[in-house]
């Protein structure tokens, strides 16, 4: 498949970011800066970027998080509900700065990004408006099937939320209907041509169904499914001994899987997204810390050079 990508130059090495899996990957020629159309199955053979070995000034990739409202309350949930929402005007404002940083892959979350009804086309189309970022949406699918025709010149990729392969342990998580709704939005979003990504954050409850998820992948005509490792933060940090996994069994769990063909498939493990820069909905940017479970350089964002937080030992 032919889709969008961005490319950037940093002290002669070319680097290209996947805005559905969240990969950076390393091209053996040089590409034009900005926005590009490549083949991902190409992309995917080329190998992953090392952000720590680069000559970077800002992150290759980040998380805006502009809305703390979501219309379900998911107890493994890592989001500070108790932030301050920022405003439209100043959503507008930070939208710009991003666009500025030349960051290369911008995924907006949540909350549920997709409650941000006007906006959320503009600020992601604001995003790309310099034509050297690509966008993604994370989303638990409830509002997507109706959505997804807006959204589809908008965004680069989408990715859903699913906490289970099956409606009992996914609905166990997010509530009832929430499954039934999640599916509908990913037919709907692949009904449109967008590239959709799977997400599920691996459990103890639902480590079981890793395999039948890359199924559900293949048959629903999603791109591919990216395993997340718990993160200790937020509300999700109380039921963090019983639910969380080692980064090495994850990998025990991720390895021996058959991946169906077409389907892309990621493991972040905790390591992997240390580093990782979130600028949320109050205006702060900062990045996850020790493996990823904590955070540090908190710091409001007044402008472009904001978000160019110290890289070193960074994998965003």
């Amino acid at each position: 498949m032919i889709r969008a990508f961005a490319a950037a130059t940093f002290a002669g090495t070319t680097v290209v970011h996947d805005p559905a899996v969240g990969t950076n990957h390393l091209p053996p020629q040089p590409l034009p800066t900005g926005c590009v159309a490549l083949d991902d199955q190409q992309v995917a053979a080329w190998p992953q970027a090392d952000p720590a070995g680069l000559s970077l000034d800002c992150p290759l990739s980040m998380c805006w998080s502009p809305i703390v409202r979501c219309n379900l309350d998911c107890p493994q949930c890592l989001d500070d509900k108790s932030v301050r929402e920022s405003t439209a005007a100043e959503r507008r404002v930070l939208a710009a700065h991003i666009a500025a940083s030349r960051v290369l892959g911008v995924d907006i979350s949540g909350g549920e990004p997709l409650l941000l009804l006007r906006d959320l086309p503009d600020l992601a189309l604001a995003i790309r408006h310099q034509g050297t970022s690509v966008v993604s949406c994370t989303t638990n699918g409830w509002h997507l099937a109706r959505r997804a025709e807006e959204l589809a010149d908008s965004l680069n990729a989408i990715r859903v939320s699913l906490d289970g392969a099956t409606e009992t342990t996914h609905d166990t998580w997010r509530g009832r209907d929430s499954y039934r709704r999640a599916i509908a939005g990913i037919r709907a979003a692949v009904g449109e041509g967008l590239f959709v990504q799977l997400q599920m954050v691996l459990m103890q409850s639902n480590k079981h169904e890793a395999q039948e998820l890359l199924d559900l992948a293949a048959q629903l005509g999603a791109g591919g499914v990216t395993f997340l490792q718990m993160l200790p933060i937020g509300s999700g940090a109380a039921l963090a001994a019983e639910q969380m996994l080692t980064d090495e069994q994850a990998q025990e769990i991720v390895a021996p899987l058959t991946v169906p063909a077409g389907v892309r498939v990621r493991l972040r493990t905790r390591k992997s997204a240390g580093g990782f820069t979130v600028l949320r909905a109050d205006g702060y940017a900062w990045r996850n810390t020790r493996g990823a479970t904590g955070i540090s350089a908190f710091i409001p964002v007044t402008g472009p050079a904001d978000l160019r937080l110290p890289t070193s030992g960074s994998t965003s």
